[in-house]
């Protein structure tokens, strides 16, 4: 069976980053593991952007019309000033999905009991979803893909469980993943064979 091909935008917002202070390390963890988590020929619409709310709101919509059915944000959650990435995200939802954040926080509260400072959010434009995700690789990974014992049984669903479904819902492409590394969840009837 062939896979639909997509793109998704990928956003990573730091002042430091953008400005060369530091290596971006959101996008290169970003472009990893939706390379082993989805089965479709994908491709990125990546941007190093500073933590500007006019500006992230703009390469929101931007992605967004450029076709991109998901788009995923790391950095600018937190409660400092400079952090507008969840009131930017919302400035241009036609939707919001506050169940994607509630289940990020869960998840890094079982790491760190700092994770109730942090604000994602997630949101429909369009026929697009866009989430928030953390700032650090493997806080991405760890909401993404959930928490897993030992032996690899799920022990806290990670959200892109959830992300296959939430994007055939609003009309976009048809999302496979690697069950080894995330497992996508849909009702039996809307499972393509």
């Amino acid at each position: 069976m062939s896979h639909d091909s997509v793109t998704i935008g990928i956003v990573s917002i730091s002042d430091r980053a953008s400005t060369g202070v530091y290596e971006d390390k959101g996008l290169p963890a970003l472009k990893d593991w939706l390379g082993r988590a989805l089965k479709n020929p994908l491709s990125f619409e990546a941007r190093l952007i500073p933590d500007e709310q006019e500006r992230i709101s703009a390469t929101l919509i931007e992605l967004v019309e450029a076709g991109c059915s998901l788009v995923l944000t790391t950095g600018g959650t937190g409660p400092a000033p400079r952090d507008v990435t969840p009131e930017a995200t919302l400035a241009v939802a036609h939707k919001e999905m506050p169940g994607f954040g509630e289940q990020m926080r869960q998840v890094s509260l079982k790491f760190v009991p700092t994770a109730i400072l942090s604000r994602q959010v997630a949101v429909i434009r369009d026929q697009s979803l866009i989430i928030n995700l953390p700032g650090q690789p493997k806080a991405i990974q760890e909401t993404l893909e959930g928490l897993k014992d030992a032996a690899g049984a799920q022990l806290v669903p990670g959200i892109f469980a959830a992300v296959p479904y939430c994007i055939d819902l609003i009309g976009g492409p048809y999302l496979e993943t690697d069950d080894a590394v995330c497992k996508a969840f849909r009702p039996k009837s809307a499972i393509r064979k």
